[in-house]
């Protein structure tokens, strides 16, 4: 818009839609891979796990190549670290720091923000999937299976976890939420089937910890990846119940101040 004398004059207003979450989505992945602690949790675990369990017998790990075995289990351990751990203990902080009392009176609604965050955490795992598979070739790995059953088991699993991060974020003080993140991160890498088996903990034990978002991640990978199973509904229905649950607390219970 011009005056008569040809200048322009401000038009005041907020952005599209699309390119405010775009932007916000652009800054959370920025910070997100600039957090030392945060880089710590989502690449630099999960590869020295993967080299460390698959050169070093310290783990049986079955028939075949450990590799083969434990790159699945990895790849559920990288969305577990980003989509829960990172993102938990991340947007707790910026609930306790004021952050996102900010943001949420900003032209981006509260659901555009979680948007915003989802898609940075969907960024990061693209990239961690790529920096684990290529490490996992080099050290010998031959997957299998149906790419689809691949990609539905990550996108469930992502948004399971997603909901169980923000609502521990969103309910709990940023202290205990750092500390609870981390101890379910402990717990869920020794009894979720990612390094060690389901079957070293009994019959009981597997049937119950099968139940866990971990292990049906972990193990719905495991059987398309290593042994070219179909796809794994039964897995795929464990995550979905837990993403439903999740997100649906997270979304009655998140407090943003």
């Amino acid at each position: 818009m011009t005056t008569a004398s040809g200048t322009y004059t401000p038009k005041p207003g907020a952005a599209p839609l699309p390119r405010m979450i775009a932007a916000q989505a652009v800054l959370e992945t920025k910070m997100l891979l600039r957090n030392g602690e945060q880089l710590l949790l989502t690449v630099v675990i999960p590869t020295l796990l993967l080299v460390l369990f698959s050169t070093v017998d310290i783990v049986d790990t079955g028939k075949g190549e450990a590799v083969d075995f434990l790159a699945p289990g990895i790849l559920a351990l990288a969305v577990m670290s980003t989509a829960f751990t990172g993102q938990a203990i991340a947007t707790g902080f910026e609930r306790r720091y004021g952050v996102l009392k900010r943001l949420a009176s900003s032209p981006l609604p509260r659901w555009g923000l979680m948007t915003a965050k989802t898609a940075s955490v969907l960024v990061t795992e693209v990239l961690q999937v790529i920096l684990l598979t290529v490490i996992a070739f080099a050290l010998g790995w031959s997957p299998h299976g149906d790419p689809l059953a691949v990609l539905l088991l990550l996108v469930f699993g992502t948004a399971a976890f997603s909901g169980l991060g923000l609502l521990m974020a969103g309910t709990l003080k940023a202290e205990a939420t750092l500390a609870a993140a981390n101890l379910v991160f402990l717990l869920l890498l020794v009894g979720g089937g990612v390094i060690v088996p389901l079957e070293k903990f009994g019959a009981a034990g597997r049937h119950v910890l099968g139940l866990l978002p971990i292990s049906a991640l972990s193990d719905g990978l495991r059987d398309v990846l290593q042994h070219g199973a179909g796809m794994p509904w039964g897995d795929l229905g464990v995550l979905a119940v837990w993403a439903v649950v999740g997100l649906a607390a997270a979304g009655r219970f998140f407090r943003w101040e």
